[in-house]
């Protein structure tokens, strides 16, 4: 029976297989075969057991394992007897010198490989359509905004290219992270190797080649968490992102501006009592989850605050968080990256809340321009702010009372004040910052 909503209503069938229990009883099995592979090259166990216990994963069993842990209540030594028992007199060599993080945090390092390499496939799809967004709007000229209040103008694409910017550095920081959270232990039960005698380091790194993964330089009995810790910042750092443009979506939805739009289906319902509503759902729910992976935060960071060479606080904790906010996030990403590929962009309603103020929005271009011609900068913007005041409770375009104060036309012609408070002649080097980011990002799209 499904209790979570990852079982049946969130994530992508790619990342659930990776953190299901059957990919996490198959990153371990394999785990146990590099062990055993590697102590047969330093010359620690027999060739052939080694050989015997890597032949024997396939046949390794999940149900036999969780019959063995019913009886002895512990998750990791009922996987070593359940491949023993498939590996003939090889088995017993399976886990030879090795403690269980040794193998699970082997086998979380192979699980957060396969992770990272899908969030980054997602993270390249979502860069590829923001960029293209960008440079499709890149002069589409908009009424800009700070605290909720319409302001001077920018285009839609810079504010694409501000989101493109951003899932660009994603991807940079997790390549970056990828090397410091992808890697395993073989260093026994407090970390110093004692089992393996003085061939422990040479095992742990032929093991971790073996795997295709890095490895510690030291540990205690469990890899520091401060790696993992900095996995789920990055998580957590894109879902702020993706929160981010969905609620600029949901403003920009809002009835009253109606700029955007999220693809709306044929037969969609946007509500069980209101037949007409249209709802930002796709952004809505990214907003949601975001607080739920974002959340997974400070547990990471405490699951790092172990006793001694070690305790067991962090174990129950990581099997709830690894796969919900890994599971959520690239969720969430897939989610935003269709919103943005369907989004509509009313052009029309850009243009007219771009002209609602009949000016006023653009005092700062006559208030430059009025500084440059000679007048005292604070003079103008006092000016500038007392007209706009009154344009603003008369109803009346700025244009019109500019052009009735003496100190403002004695330096400015009627024509040139109207020609400043054209929207459209007022956006500086925005199209040229797109361009500049868009050329940037590209290297990162494969």
């Amino acid at each position: 029976m499904a209790i979570h909503p990852i079982d049946y209503r969130y994530g992508t069938p790619e990342m659930r297989r990776i953190w299901s229990e059957e990919a996490r009883f198959n990153a371990i099995i394999r785990a146990e075969a590099a062990l055993a592979v590697a102590e047969a090259e330093i010359g620690l166990i027999p060739a052939d057991a080694a050989e015997a216990i890597e032949a024997a994963v396939p046949k390794a069993s999940l149900r036999r394992a969780n019959e063995i842990e019913a009886e002895i209540n512990h998750d990791m030594m009922a996987v070593v007897k359940a491949l023993a028992e498939v590996s003939g007199p090889a088995g017993r060599w399976v886990h030879y010198g090795a403690t269980s993080n040794d193998i699970l945090d082997t086998a979380t390092a192979l699980q957060l490989k396969d992770a990272l390499d899908c969030i980054e496939e997602k993270l390249q799809r979502l860069l590829l359509v923001l960029m293209d967004r960008s440079a499709a709007t890149k002069e589409l000229v908009c009424a800009g905004r700070t605290h909720g209040q319409i302001g001077v103008p920018t285009t839609w694409g810079l504010r694409f290219a501000i989101w493109a910017s951003e899932v660009g550095r994603h991807i940079i920081r997790l390549r970056e992270i990828r090397p410091r959270v992808v890697v395993g232990q073989m260093t026994g039960a407090v970390g110093t190797q004692a089992a393996l005698g003085e061939d422990g380091i040479e095992v742990q790194a032929a093991m971790m080649q073996h795997l295709g993964i890095g490895s510690v330089d030291v540990s205690n009995q469990v890899i520091s968490r401060d790696r993992y810790a900095e996995y789920f910042f990055l998580l957590a750092n894109i879902a702020t992102t993706l929160d981010k443009i969905g609620i600029e979506i949901r403003s920009m939805q809002r009835t009253e501006i109606a700029e955007v739009e999220e693809a709306f289906a044929k037969k969609q319902v946007g509500s069980s009592t209101m037949p007409h509503k249209r709802n930002p759902i796709k952004s809505e729910q990214v907003g949601g989850l975001a607080r739920v992976i974002r959340s997974a935060v400070e547990p990471a960071l405490q699951n790092n605050t172990l006793w001694d060479e070690r305790d067991l606080t962090n174990s129950s904790c990581e099997r709830v968080i690894f796969p919900e906010a890994t599971i959520l996030c690239d969720h969430c990403l897939k989610v935003m990256t269709d919103a943005l590929t369907g989004l509509i962009i009313k052009e029309e309603n850009v243009r007219k809340n771009l002209d609602l103020l009949h000016g006023v929005n653009l005092a700062e271009s006559v208030m430059i321009e009025l500084t440059r011609r000679g007048m005292d900068r604070q003079e103008a913007h006092e000016v500038i702010r007392t007209t706009s005041m009154q344009a603003l409770e008369e109803k009346r375009p700025l244009a019109e009372i500019l052009s009735a104060v003496p100190e403002v036309t004695k330096l400015i012609s009627k024509a040139e004040i109207e020609d400043a408070l054209l929207p459209d002649r007022y956006i500086g080097t925005s199209v040229r910052q797109v361009e500049r980011v868009l050329q940037k990002l590209a290297p990162l799209t494969s």
